[in-house]
């Protein structure tokens, strides 16, 4: 984790020229903290306090925790709204905006009832705030611009500075020009820990947290397109896309808790293999057990979080993806025709002619696009992409894979490899005979055929009218 101090000279002459969200002491304000800088994607470990009240930390995916420092009694930290190059991918980089060198930024962690102060430098090309979704706090400190505060200006320094008053999981970003800025992956998570045994909410041996986050960057560009509302190309956890997206690595039978915040335009059913889960929390704080119920898919829609907690007992490599099959999947156009069953033969050597990019697309569905050794753009992705130790996995996008092992330590999260199937275990090729398939008696006469009826006579008679009234 790299650290380097801001150029002070550049945005302020001293602690009297920095402007506060509400008023903070001159003590408070003689010094700021050293911002800290992360230019890693990795997954870092988790921050164990080393001040201030004990807590078990988390772990963001392809993330970092925020250091603090303590200043009488209260925990300060610095962010910085900044430019950012977030490498989505192995080969993929994007620019974005983001926190401290990173988008999403680094978490925020603390003990309910510690008194916060967060120091925000902005360093964007225009104005900004910083909006503390799901906490309970001061008016003046709730970050949106015109209404609570004023914008943020460029160059400028501000505090905000307000109790935890309550455990939870939440998450922080602009309540300024708000389609542009959240649209370039400005937004962090932020959690809560209780500060005693809670009854709502049980120790864990591991703790992940992420972002859902989404963007529209054509291939061969870097920068997202901030008018984008709903045809994105782009379907990340922490702004990285599989096989970028690290692994979650647990121990057999560790109570594992995973917090899931969504900040995209859509909503998500996170699904998990192998496992059931319980939801245990969401914004509004932990659920209360009479309302909890085992699930293998929880549904995250937009602007919420999902805290959801199993027992790793089964031992393995299993999937664990957004279900809608297009968020597993990277850069793609979406008005490409439907080509299945086409015969190209012959014809695609005569449009290069005219189109000398031209490539088949689909004649026998997608899957060939993960084999095709195409020409991509430059500082593209393919669709579906990824190697597990059976060949292609053909995912990308929201998509990672939980790994149970046996003789992982705890506190190691580390990638122990691909899972080794005892024998007897795996799915393996029938090479015996197979039976005649089933035919229904109805087959090619509609689902539901008429029934055949006897054949009979009718007689029609016909009675004319009759009496005074008859023509």
């Amino acid at each position: 984790m790299a650290s380097k101090a801001l150029n002070r000279r550049l945005f302020f002459a001293g602690a009297a020229t920095a402007v506060t969200a509400a008023a903070v002491s001159r003590v408070a304000m003689a010094a700021l903290p050293e911002p800290v800088i992360q230019t890693k994607p990795d997954t870092m470990p988790p921050l164990v306090p080393k001040t201030g009240r004990p807590y078990n930390p988390v772990i963001t995916l392809n993330g970092w925790t925020l250091p603090w420092r303590m200043n009488a009694g209260v925990k300060e930290f610095h962010l910085v709204a900044e430019p950012v190059v977030r490498e989505m991918a192995p080969g993929f980089k994007a620019n974005m905006w983001g926190y401290n060198g990173q988008s999403p930024g680094p978490t925020i962690e603390v003990v309910e009832g510690d008194r916060v102060r967060i120091f925000v430098t902005n360093k964007l090309p225009e104005h900004t705030t910083i909006h503390w979704h799901g906490q309970r706090l001061p008016n003046g400190m709730d970050g949106v611009g015109g209404l609570n505060q004023p914008q943020i200006p460029v160059g400028k320094t501000y505090v905000y500075e307000f109790e935890a008053r309550r455990p939870g999981t939440f998450m922080y970003h602009p309540h300024a020009d708000e389609m542009t800025q959240m649209a370039m992956g400005m937004m962090g998570f932020w959690v809560t820990h209780p500060k005693t045994k809670h009854p709502l909410i049980d120790e864990v041996n591991r703790d992940f947290c992420f972002l859902l986050n989404a963007y529209d960057i054509d291939p061969g560009s870097k920068t997202p397109k901030i008018m984008t509302m709903t045809d994105f190309n782009l379907w990340s956890w922490n702004s990285r896309l599989f096989p970028g997206i690290d692994s979650l690595n647990v121990r057999l039978n560790d109570k594992v808790r995973i917090r899931i915040g969504n900040l995209t335009m859509t909503n998500h059913p996170i699904h998990l293999h192998g496992h059931e889960f319980l939801v245990t929390g969401t914004d509004g704080g932990p659920t209360p057990k009479s309302t909890r119920w085992h699930e293998v898919t929880a549904d995250v829609a937009v602007g919420q979080m999902r805290q959801i907690e199993f027992l790793a007992d089964e031992e393995g490599d299993w999937a664990f993806h957004c279900h809608k099959s297009h968020h597993t999947m990277n850069a793609m156009g979406h008005d490409v025709p439907t080509m299945i069953g086409v015969d190209h033969r012959g014809l695609v050597k005569k449009l290069q002619k005219l189109v000398p990019d031209y490539m088949v697309m689909g004649e026998r569905g997608m899957a060939d696009m993960g084999e095709m050794e195409m020409q991509i753009p430059d500082n593209t992705l393919p669709m579906m992409t990824g190697s597990g130790p059976y060949g292609g996995v053909e995912m990308g996008g929201m998509f990672s894979v939980l790994k149970v092992r046996r003789d992982q330590k705890p506190g190691d999260y580390s990638n122990s490899g691909w899972y080794q199937q005892p024998p007897g275990t795996q799915a393996f090729e029938w090479t015996g005979a197979l039976p005649d398939p089933a035919r229904f008696k109805a087959e090619g006469q509609g689902s539901m055929p008429l029934a055949a009826s006897p054949t009979r006579t009718t007689q029609v008679q016909v009675r004319k009218p009759s009496g005074p009234m008859a023509h």
